[in-house]
């Protein structure tokens, strides 16, 4: 008789990242395939799109990094893993892995990580604590990128007895599909932007913290005048500060200073990204720091619309050079400025190339079901 496959995913939090609506994505497909599908998290606006009836949420302070909080969270899992019969228990983040991790060792459960980060230390106590994520019997790296990070920095947590495998980040193409994008969506967003239908649109997602990059965005926007006199633009940073105040003033004295008030505008949410991507005639991902695996590069490209992504981390890995976008210097915003004006002088039947093949390229390599699938024939090869 073969065993049903019941997980359990542990995450601090449901929100709208990569590693959440992943969690997300994964939770939904194992019940799809029969299988018994828990999560277990704080809280997030994910949750209310959750199907319950498929998927069973338990709500427990698993986003804490207090000690006591911890081991409350550890008995708390014990039960769920004795109730409900928990054979794969699926950590997502470190703080929670903990608990999973004593959880699965007292019931003889599989556990098993997802290595979302690069998750640097600077002490040996960081490192230990990082560690966690390879004291499993799986961990999975979300990019070729997270994969050589892991090996580089974290070898000695490594033995035959444990497995690290790459497993592609995914995303829903459909959902991200430009063919069904609504027009009468687009003209009130369009309105509500306050958006020139004459002018270039320039997007950059991304919450606002210093590693996205912005700052060197608006540079390259000031230099995109100054040195290609192309003023024909409207520029969005679309993503919250996350009560970074300090972080979001800065900016805007950086636009003031530039005087690109009338020029660039900042969104808070969008609660439509696909929308939001569909305005856009270039999308920019300028991380100053490795993205782990780089949603935005991806989603774009699912869009059909040209990407313009820093050369680090798992941009390198998702974008095809001068193909499906461009690559520039990370910490270089004359760089940036020079690949958004060669954006700018291509025409339509270029950008329309640009964009199937970005669609393609998706498709083909990291598509949700993809991902979905991978990691329901690793749970199945631990469960033998």
């Amino acid at each position: 008789m073969t065993t049903k496959i019941n997980v359990l995913q542990v995450i601090p939090r449901l929100g709208y990242g990569g590693a959440e609506t992943g969690c997300y994505d994964i939770a939904h497909y194992l019940a799809e395939q029969n299988c018994g599908s828990y999560i277990a998290t704080s809280g997030g606006d994910l949750l209310k799109f959750v199907k319950k009836n498929k998927v069973k949420v338990f709500k427990l302070p698993v986003h804490s990094k207090n000690p006591l909080i911890i081991i409350l969270n550890t008995i708390m899992m014990i039960f769920l893993i004795l109730i409900k019969k928990i054979n794969i228990v699926h950590a997502r983040s470190r703080a929670p892995a903990w608990s999973c991790y004593f959880a699965c060792l007292i019931t003889n459960t599989i556990f098993v990580t997802t290595f979302h980060g690069t998750y640097n230390y600077k002490s040996k106590l960081k490192k230990f604590y990082n560690s966690i994520m390879l004291r499993s019997k799986l961990t999975i790296a979300g990019s070729n990128f997270i994969f050589g990070h892991i090996n580089d920095n974290y070898s000695e947590y490594l033995n035959k007895h444990k497995k690290l495998r790459v497993i592609f980040r995914g995303i829903n193409v459909d959902y991200f599909n430009s063919k069904n994008i609504s027009i009468l969506k687009q003209e009130k967003l369009k309105r509500e932007w306050s958006l020139d239908p004459n002018k270039f649109i320039i997007l950059m997602p991304g919450r606002l913290t210093y590693w996205k990059g912005q700052e060197k965005f608006i540079e390259a926007l000031n230099i995109l005048i100054e040195d290609y006199n192309f003023t024909n633009f409207h520029a969005i940073l679309l993503g919250s500060d996350q009560g970074r105040k300090v972080y979001s003033k800065k900016l805007f004295s950086l636009v003031e200073r530039y005087s690109l008030s009338k020029k660039i505008s900042f969104i808070n949410h969008c609660g439509e990204m696909p929308l939001a991507y569909s305005l856009a005639d270039v999308v920019v991902s300028a991380s100053i720091e490795p993205e782990a695996f780089g949603r935005i590069a991806v989603e774009s490209q699912s869009m059909g619309k040209p990407i313009i992504a820093s050369n680090i981390g798992g941009s390198k890995e998702t974008v095809l050079n001068k193909k499906t976008g461009f690559l520039y210097k990370h910490d270089d915003p004359r760089e940036l400025a020079k690949s958004l004006n060669t954006v700018i002088q291509l025409n339509q039947e270029e950008l329309k190339l640009m964009g199937n093949e970005g669609r393609k390229n998706v498709a083909k390599k990291f598509d949700v079901e993809l991902m979905c699938d991978s990691n329901l024939r690793e749970y199945k090869k631990l469960l033998k």
